[in-house]
């Protein structure tokens, strides 16, 4: 278990740089591409596009993985018991999505979001079914066709924002972004092709395994329901930040051009600059989930408590670097990766505060892999809670974006605590 996770971790952690390495290329030329204003536009569709995202998912890469690695149900059935289910919560979407994108477009107050918005129905079906195609190879911890379908998704979609962005954006600057929003469906397509040669290939697909299981579809709803909460919360949140914060701000006399400016930089250039390490959190909390999950079910507790330490420790010392390294020289980097130093007085406030940040995703991976899934979501919602609560108000007191600013870091610093509680509370009553 300790070779497993040591080796699943070092892959997660080399494809993850190389990923990050082509994602800033990506933001980049995006940026160069379709400018501030075009990053503005595309950052306040971001919110409602992940939220659509973790609607279709319903957590079941997480609830594929953790039954994939308990080896409790043949996994031809697994596969093709789900599938289905997330398809047709997809095309649901797409029919919301098509009769609510003008409301969504009004209340963000920009008429050029009409069309990005529409854009995002017709990703979903990829991105679903790639994301429980990645759970089957998670549970059975092999991290390879995750790591190399990811690198060529990423080279995908940095070809065609070269080679068609450009093109796209003479017609006019809402064509462009909603190119880059449908860019996602040929990503997600090569992802899957990629992940599809890594299967299995003596399999004997029957019509017993492509008939639905509803004792698997049980078991797989009992850990991506509660699994799901937690991003579903963040996701509502998301949905309505850029909702909350553009009525406040018009109301206390700000600018619709200042707000969607100002709005971009933060989401856009400042807050992905400081999310440069999550791809080593992400990559250590995916080889976390199912080394955590067999030990819990072997009730290896002492085990679990030193892989959730090392975790911990590890996501740390890298946040440490990469903290000093912005503090020091944050306009050295806005200007190497994005060409502008717009956005360096935020990252100089928030970079200490996003040490916590990046100690989070191992604590609520270990919650949910010990089952505890129900207790992430519900700290979640308390971090909603306060966020929301924070932007309104401070939204009222003209300070600007720097009420997003404010609110972002005590919301994710109280979410950290209750989840660090959680966890000692939840290893304590196993003693």
């Amino acid at each position: 278990m300790k070779s497993k996770f040591i080796r699943s971790a070092i892959i997660l952690m080399i494809g993850g740089f190389i990923t990050k390495i082509l994602g800033l290329l990506i933001k980049i030329v995006t940026n160069r591409t379709i400018g501030v204003e075009g990053i503005g536009l595309y950052m306040l569709i971001v919110p409602t596009f992940l939220l659509f995202i973790n609607i279709s998912q319903m957590g079941f890469p997480i609830a594929v993985s953790k039954v994939v690695e308990e080896n409790k149900k043949n996994e031809k059935s697994i596969i093709f018991s789900i599938i289905p289910i997330a398809l047709l919560i997809s095309i649901s979407l797409i029919i919301i999505i098509l009769l609510f994108s003008p409301l969504i477009a009004k209340l963000l107050h920009n008429p050029k979001t009409y069309y990005p918005l529409l854009s995002i129905g017709l990703t979903l079906p990829f991105i679903s079914i790639s994301g429980i195609i990645r759970g089957y190879f998670f549970g059975k911890e092999k991290m390879i066709p995750h790591t190399i379908s990811n690198i060529f998704e990423q080279i995908v979609r940095l070809l065609l924002i070269i080679f068609i962005t450009p093109i796209m954006l003479e017609k006019s600057i809402e064509f462009a972004v909603s190119g880059i929003v449908l860019f996602n469906i040929l990503s997600e397509i090569t992802s899957i092709i990629i992940l599809y040669f890594f299967l299995p290939k003596k399999i004997n697909i029957t019509k017993k395994d492509l008939k639905p299981d509803k004792e698997v579809i049980r078991d797989v709803l009992n850990i991506s329901i509660p699994a799901t909460g937690s991003r579903l919360i963040g996701s509502i949140e998301y949905f309505f930040e850029p909702i909350v914060l553009t009525f406040f701000l018009l109301n206390s006399g700000y600018t619709s051009s200042y707000i969607v400016r100002e709005y971009g930089i933060i989401t856009g250039f400042v807050l992905p600059l400081l999310m440069i390490p999550s791809f080593f959190t992400q990559a250590i909390s995916s080889a976390l989930l199912p080394v955590i999950s067999k030990a819990y079910t072997l009730k290896k507790y002492r085990y679990i408590k030193t892989k959730i330490k090392q975790s911990v420790a590890i996501s740390l010392s890298i946040g440490i670097v990469v903290t000093i390294a912005l503090m020091l020289r944050a306009e050295l980097f806005m200007n190497l990766i994005y060409n502008t130093s717009v956005g360096v007085q935020y990252i100089k406030i928030t970079a200490p505060f996003f040490l916590v940040f990046y100690i989070q995703m191992p604590l609520v991976t270990a919650l949910q892999a010990m089952n505890k899934a129900k207790t992430a979501m519900i700290n979640s919602l308390i971090g909603v809670t306060i966020k929301i609560t924070l932007l309104i108000i401070l939204s009222n007191m003209n300070i600007g974006l720097h009420s997003l600013i404010i609110s972002t870091i005590v919301s994710f610093m109280f979410v950290t605590f209750f989840d660090y509680k959680s966890l000692r509370l939840a290893l304590r009553k196993q003693n």
